[in-house]
């Protein structure tokens, strides 16, 4: 589906009320308030549609100072976050060229979020880890002023180590199967030489022991993979520091390509694709490829200013107006 209209027009409210619909929270703003229109009480999405020869009806209800409520086929869930668990949805937006350009923390939330929706029942992983790193950093704090002992902090040092070494070996799993299908959505879009390097080690109590004066010095924990990074390079360039903006856009289309070629295998069905303004900065044979291979990873929606953007015919063409569609 391509949806067309002027700048302003609301091709991204469209787009955004997708992901909002199926994925329970906005792609660029966390403040539900965000989502509603100026001077009306509240928001409402409703989607129909199918998961493989399932049928899907959801419903979501925004009002500011409220817990989200959302609906699945009549029932209510329990938060509308829960809706990841039931579609696959994976956006591109301009802003998302922060995985490629912004620090470490941007990139390990992007490739935990793809383990999550690769291995769905390891998808609780980095959020147990983070929980147990923030228990083991109070004990520190604790520790240094005397409120407690070196020795009390051994069960949260263990636990830590657990669930560190738990999370870097699925990280490694996660990027292993990723990285050959972004090398080949990379270079079908001339972006050569595509590689993700993750040389993470796994945490031990051996080397937490061994820094415990600065981290009881500083409260925190200063190793592990919290503090991870995932490199994005191209041959032999770090595409952060060396690479242009549109490489870098090349490269956060290629990684979300992959993820989608690797969940239309994995999944019982393909991931729904919101592609933000992904054309303006491609040129013809760019376009082309990446209409090719679309053409065959499910349904997509592609905003753009006009039809001409798109190098084929599209499945549905939608025309947005200043408060309409057509």
């Amino acid at each position: 589906m391509l949806a067309v209209g002027e700048n302003g027009a609301g091709k991204t409210n469209l787009l955004e009320a997708l992901h909002v619909g199926t994925q329970g929270f906005s792609p660029r703003s966390r403040n539900d308030a965000q989502l509603v229109r100026f001077g009306a009480d509240a928001a409402r999405i409703e989607l129909a549609g199918e998961r493989g020869a399932t049928r899907l009806e959801i419903e979501l209800t925004l009002r500011p100072g409220e817990a989200k409520r959302a609906r699945l086929n009549g029932a209510s869930l329990r938060a509308a976050e829960q809706l990841r668990s039931e579609v696959a949805t994976l956006v591109f937006t301009p802003d998302r060229l922060v995985v490629v350009k912004g620090g470490p923390a941007a990139r390990r939330a992007y490739f935990d979020r793809v383990l999550g929706r690769l291995f769905p029942s390891r998808a609780g992983l980095p959020a147990d880890y983070g929980a147990a790193v923030a228990q083991r950093n109070a004990a520190l704090r604790r520790a240094a002023v005397g409120a407690s002992t070196r020795e009390a902090l051994e069960p949260w040092t263990e636990g830590a180590v657990a669930l560190g070494a738990q999370l870097v070996a699925a990280r490694h799993e996660t990027i292993s199967m990723l990285e050959p299908a972004f090398a080949e959505r990379a270079g079908e879009l001339d972006l050569t030489g595509g590689e993700l390097r993750y040389d993470a080690e796994p945490p031990t109590v051996e080397a937490l022991d061994a820094r415990l004066e600065q981290d009881l010095e500083r409260g925190t924990t200063g190793l592990g993979p919290h503090l991870d990074d995932v490199g994005i390079f191209a041959g032999d360039r770090d595409l952060r520091r060396f690479g242009s903006q549109g490489e870098q856009r090349l490269a956060v289309l290629s990684l979300l390509l992959a993820e989608a070629v690797l969940l239309t295998e994995r999944a019982p069905a393909p991931p729904l694709l919101l592609l933000d303004d992904v054309l303006s900065e491609l040129d013809e044979r760019r376009r082309r490829s990446l209409a090719d291979r679309i053409a065959g990873l499910g349904q997509t929606l592609i905003t753009a200013t006009g039809a001409s953007a798109l190098p084929v015919e599209p499945a549905q063409l939608v025309e947005v107006r200043p408060g309409s569609a057509s």
